[in-house]
Formats: structure tokens, sequence, C-alpha cells
């Protein structure tokens, strides 16, 4: 019989491991510079803790690559808080419905041929669709419109289209106006003679 356990000898299943004391003396294995070689950056405390992405000071690499002009502009894509980014959906991923069904941005979740719903989804035409669905998406293409309403679907957009933007009328050319201004001087001297005649009739005429 083993002997009973009592507090005078508990101990643990394992024995215990120290850890390794560093800075203790050149004879502690461990000393001077505790492992962490002489001077530098990573010989400082906290040295081990920079943030990612950090390159050391130097310029890092997302903040040297091109970047999308007017970031905060409506037609920046992705950037900006106006985002123009859609999740395209092929017409011949429509398969998977059955014929009557609802096409939203959750069942299309649910079929997994989507992520998630924080993306706009836009339909495109690729490949073929032969099922009367009810199609429910932020956006579609001229192709995939015509394929659905000729298989007898109906569509119904989530977000109103853009508006066409307004042409700007351009102001009149500097060189039109000066071909104008010089006609005008010539018209004037066509019409400078026949006043000089007038007058000149005019003396010739005796005085009462």
């Amino acid at each position: 019989m083993g002997e009973q356990l009592n507090l005078s000898n508990l101990q643990p299943a394992q024995p215990r491991k120290d850890r390794k004391r560093v800075g203790r003396g050149p004879g502690s294995g461990k000393g001077k510079f505790s492992g962490r070689g002489v001077k530098g950056q990573k010989s400082r405390s906290g040295s081990h803790k920079m943030r990612a992405g950090f390159e050391g000071g130097q310029m890092p690499i997302y903040m040297r690559i091109g970047k999308l002009r007017g970031s905060t502009s409506k037609d920046a894509m992705p950037v900006g808080p106006f985002r123009t980014e859609t999740a395209p959906i092929n017409l011949r991923d429509l398969d998977r419905f059955e014929s009557g069904d609802v096409v939203t941005p959750e069942s299309l979740v649910e079929k997994r041929l989507l992520k998630n719903t924080k993306i706009d989804v836009k339909l495109l035409g690729t490949g073929e669709v032969s099922k009367k669905l009810t199609i429910r998406v932020h956006a579609i293409s001229a192709s995939a419109r015509e394929k659905i309403e000729a298989a007898g679907g109906t569509i119904e957009l989530l977000r109103e289209p853009k508006a066409p933007k307004r042409k700007k009328h351009h102001k009149e050319k500097p060189a039109e106006a000066e071909a104008e201004a010089e006609q005008t001087p010539a018209a004037d001297a066509e019409s400078a003679p026949a006043q000089d005649e007038t007058t000149d009739q005019a003396s010739e005429t005796p005085e009462a």
C-alpha cells in the first residue's frame, strides 16, 4: 500500500521548471546583455510590441502604392463614403432557384452565391435563364433585364438608378469671338460709303 497523501508530501505530478532568469551575471548563462545583443531597437523594452505593418520608420507599403483619386467623390471606387462597388451575380448562377422563387440578397446568401448583404448586388447577363423569377436586386444590366423579362420574370430594383449627368454649357471659344469681331468692322466699312454718299448729296442741293 502506497504512502498516505497529506499536506507534508504534496508535490506536482510533473516537476516544475523555473523560467530563465536573465541579467544575473556572466556565470548565469544569460548575463550582461541578457540575450538581446548589443544596443539597437530590439534590445530595448517594448521593442517586440510594434504594430502590424510597421517597417522600421520607412514609408510603409500601403502608403507607397497608387491611390484612387477623389476620396470624397461619389465617383470614387471603392474609396470614400459614397461607395459604388457592387457584388456581381450572373444569370447562370440563378439555376439554384426554382420557378416562381423570389431572388433577393438574403436568398442569395442562403444559396451561398453571396457572402453577405453589406455590398449592393448587380445582376449581369452572362448565361441563360428559363425560369420565371422575381428579381429584387440593387442594379441590373440591360442584357440581364431582357432575358429575365423574356422568360416571364419581373424585376424590382432596391435602389433607384442614378440620374444622368447634365451636360455643361461651354463658354464661347476665343477663336469664334475673334472671328465675329473681325466680321463686324467689315460690315461697318461697307455701310460707311453709303452714309458718305448721302452727305454729299445733301451738300450739293442748293439752299432755298
